[in-house]
């Protein structure tokens, strides 16, 4: 395995389970979780579990869609999808910093994880592509009927 395939497969790995931990954790503590993601306040009280409960089922689907790409070896469509799941913490930084959260919160979380998605998603797109192996001789040949 190359150096580039094993730093884009080490660093999607801990994507799809970083942020599938994160998942987790709304789902499961969405009160002492909320509070690390940058803002300087966030939703309190019975209402808002609900909402941070909807974060935690869309970060854990994200995960598992990294990971499901990754086990399958779709390593083309997992580099586009890296790609397009770095916007996420592009725009949760960007909101952060919108809503005068904190900026080593925005920039040392959000985005360098921005960065480094968007990273392997550039590194598995960078991948040669595999090509089928051809048939060996003498194994595609058609069978022959069987006849009564």
């Amino acid at each position: 395995m190359s150096v580039k395939r094993a730093l884009a497969t080490g660093i999607t790995v801990l994507t799809g389970l970083g942020i599938s931990y994160v998942g987790l954790s709304y789902l499961l503590d969405p009160a002492a979780t909320a509070p690390a993601f940058g803002l300087p306040d966030w939703p309190r009280g019975g209402d808002a579990t609900g909402f941070l409960n909807v974060k935690g089922v869309r970060d854990l689907v994200s995960g598992l869609a990294v990971l499901t790409l990754l086990a399958t070896r779709q390593r083309r469509a997992l580099g586009w999808l890296m790609l397009v799941e770095s916007l996420t913490p592009l725009g949760d930084m960007l909101v952060v910093l919108n809503h005068h959260g904190s900026a080593a919160t925005a920039f040392g979380v959000h985005g360098l994880t921005a960065g480094a998605v968007a990273a392997a998603g550039v590194l598995l797109l960078g991948e040669p592509l595999r090509r089928p192996e051809p048939a060996r001789a003498g194994t595609d040949r058609p069978t022959a009927a069987v006849t009564a």
